[in-house]
């Protein structure tokens, strides 16, 4: 089984968000939330709460965002 670069997601307070997607980008989530059910047994978080954590990996593993991350930390 592949290992998703998302696990299960805390529960967490509810954040409303407005925010249009392709189609195709929308099925994505939702394929990717019920991947994710698969592997831990849980039911399928709802497509928009993979929005936030997905933007937060992508950061977090940027490093041309991190270099700026760190020159705007150290000025």
């Amino acid at each position: 089984m592949t290992k998703l670069k998302l696990g299960p997601l805390e529960d967490d307070k509810p954040v409303k968000l407005t925010i249009e997607l392709p189609a195709a980008v929308f099925r994505n989530l939702k394929n990717y939330a019920e991947a994710i059910a698969r592997e831990s047994g849980q039911p399928a978080p709802d497509p928009a709460k993979l929005i936030v954590p997905m933007i937060q990996r992508f950061m977090a593993t940027d490093k041309g965002f991190s270099k700026v991350k760190r020159a705007a930390t150290n000025r």
